[in-house]
């Protein structure tokens, strides 16, 4: 099997996956800027090919904004994919180090929290969807 071909496999299924799931897709810096910049609360989920991302923040993502209080926006850049837009991405989590998969809350285009990949692997996806949720607690509205 050619290994491209492999690899393009498993970007198209993450992307996929975080697409069905509700999450805009942003490719370019202009739109991370853009989305970014909206007013009200967004959150931003760093995907990648790891496993922790597939088996746990993915699925995360998913679960977690079915809920009473959730973020206004919902985005992703692809780390190791769409290099640009992530690292225009990470230059609004200011005080963090690049981390993926990971996820980011910001409100109106400032940086509120981080989860980071440290606090996804070697959880279940249960825990992160519990943290966002607690997150999404303190800094969204009711839906």
């Amino acid at each position: 099997m050619d290994f491209n071909f492999f690899m393009n496999d498993v970007v198209r299924q993450a992307r996929g996956e975080i697409s069905a799931a509700g999450y805009e897709e942003l490719t370019t810096p202009e739109e991370v800027e853009a989305a970014f910049t909206k007013p009200g609360v967004t959150l931003v989920m760093v995907n990648s090919v790891c496993g922790c991302a597939g088996g746990i923040a993915r699925p995360a993502a998913a679960h977690s904004v079915h809920y009473d209080k959730r973020p206004d926006q919902l985005v992703t850049v692809f780390a190791g994919q769409d290099k640009e837009a992530t690292q225009r991405a990470r230059e609004y989590f200011e005080g963090y180090p690049p981390s993926s998969p990971s996820f980011a809350l910001l409100k109106d285009g400032k940086l509120l929290t981080m989860v980071e990949r440290h606090e996804i692997e070697g959880h279940t996806p249960m825990q992160v969807i519990e943290k966002l949720q607690g997150y999404f607690d303190q800094y969204c509205e009711e839906v």
